[in-house]
């Protein structure tokens, strides 16, 4: 059997026209898992880098050419290095997408094939949507308080806040913490990718280890985290920083990408 057709005068193979669909689905992939992130411009540098590698080959400057081969020759290890989450990611989303990733799936076969992609791009959309309100409440020093678990019931009490239940959007978390808003005051709970209540009463850690100066929502989100898988995201409202509280312990003045990584361990992983 001939798999294969002519364009053009040329001869393609059916094989040749799926590979080249394959490297761009990956390539946009690749591109999904890095955009608006700062590995996404490391890996605009290394491009950058393997093109005018290309160049001074082509114009035969052997000079050059060995010093780009020599960064290329490393550039392998290297890449390891830096982009180890997003590696981490990639195969995550990968193995997330596999029907084996899922108990039973025999049973709702083929469904279950496509379920998964859905569920990862919603996980995705989730994520941005939690990075983008903080950047944004940061920038404008506007107090917030979220704390994201993976079961409803929590070792606090919900039945203090005001019950929500709806979507996760940057504009509906930046409206709740907005000044002047009723909601402004306690804490956002995010539990099974939606946001479950707003202006939860949450406990305050008595832990002396804490550091002096920090006030009663860096408090409340280390008293949350103490008892619970829970992860809590705070922006000051003094200084636009960011911290979050795993755990018990508390991280402070942290950058989006080390926030972006602990949202990856909670929605995606959910650990």
């Amino acid at each position: 059997m001939n798999w294969s057709i002519h364009l053009f005068g040329e001869q393609l193979r059916i094989l040749n026209i799926l590979d080249v669909l394959i490297v761009i689905f990956l390539i946009y992939e690749l591109y999904r898992l890095l955009k608006g992130s700062l590995a996404f411009y490391i890996l605009l540098g290394l491009v950058v880098v393997y093109l005018t590698f290309l160049l001074v080959r082509y114009l035969q400057m052997p000079l050059l050419t060995d010093i780009f081969q020599s960064l290329l020759n490393v550039g392998v290890i290297a890449l390891i290095i830096i982009f180890q989450p997003e590696i981490r990611r990639f195969l995550l989303m990968i193995g997330k997408n596999t029907p084996f990733a899922r108990e039973g799936f025999l049973k709702k076969f083929p469904w279950r094939i496509f379920k998964p992609i859905k569920e990862a791009d919603e996980e995705e959309h989730i994520i941005q949507f939690i990075l983008t309100a903080v950047e944004n409440m940061a920038n404008s020093y506007t107090g917030a308080l979220i704390v994201i678990t993976n079961t409803y019931k929590l070792r606090f009490d919900t039945t203090t806040g005001v019950s929500i239940d709806g979507h996760i959007s940057a504009r509906l978390l930046e409206s709740i913490f907005k000044k002047g808003s009723p909601l402004h005051d306690g804490a956002v709970i995010i539990a099974n990718n939606r946001i479950v209540a707003a202006k939860v009463v949450l406990p305050v850690s008595e832990n002396p280890d804490l550091p002096p100066r920090i006030g009663l929502r860096h408090r409340s989100a280390v008293g949350a985290t103490e008892h619970s898988d829970a992860l809590a995201i705070v922006v000051s409202e003094e200084r636009g920083t960011i911290s979050y509280a795993k755990a018990g312990k508390l991280y402070q003045n942290v950058t989006l990408e080390e926030l972006r990584e602990q949202l990856y361990l909670k929605i995606v992983e959910k650990q």
